[in-house]
């Protein structure tokens, strides 16, 4: 006797197809924008206590992550074993959402005074970290209070270490 798997229904697969193919890379890339741009950020930041260094400092990591991110994504596989979808696609969503991860918490240290730069970056990367663990619990059925804890956690191992790094100079 052969048992024959159900089909799954067009929505499943829509479903299946957009998670793997559009919201899984710009979730990656989001995530590793957000906690990768923190190190070189704060370190310059505590190191010189000059915004505008910080500032430049975060934007070429934002730019030089999200380069990265997208190829790595891009040349990570074709998408035809996995389902994952167009690779140059894919890579351009993780770019981009690398790109936004990093610059968001960048932006603040426009500000002049370094104090306030870096109590609006601080908030910045808390509005950062509940979006974050919002779109895994909307996406991935995780639980959102486990996603935010996991991801500060990353986040707060990464800025502290690089804030003592800063602090060192």
């Amino acid at each position: 006797m052969t048992i024959v798997a159900p089909a799954r229904s067009s929505a499943h697969q829509d479903q299946r197809s957009f998670l793997l193919q559009r919201a899984q890379p710009a979730m990656n890339g989001l995530i590793d924008g957000s906690l990768s741009t923190l190190a070189p950020i704060f370190a310059v930041a505590f190191a010189t206590h000059k915004p505008h260094y910080a500032f430049l400092a975060g934007m070429a990591t934002a730019i030089g992550a999200g380069v990265s991110m997208a190829f790595s994504e891009g040349l990570s596989d074709t998408g035809d074993l996995t389902g994952r979808g167009n690779p140059f696609l894919r890579g351009k969503i993780t770019g981009v959402g690398t790109f936004l991860g990093g610059v968001l918490h960048t932006l603040p240290f426009l500000i002049p005074a370094y104090r306030a730069a870096l109590a609006v970056a601080l908030a910045t990367i808390v509005i950062e970290l509940v979006a974050l663990a919002w779109i895994r619990w909307r996406f991935f059925a995780t639980s959102f209070l486990q996603s935010f804890v996991s991801i500060a956690i990353g986040g707060a191992i990464i800025a502290t270490v690089s804030a003592a790094l800063g602090a060192l100079s």
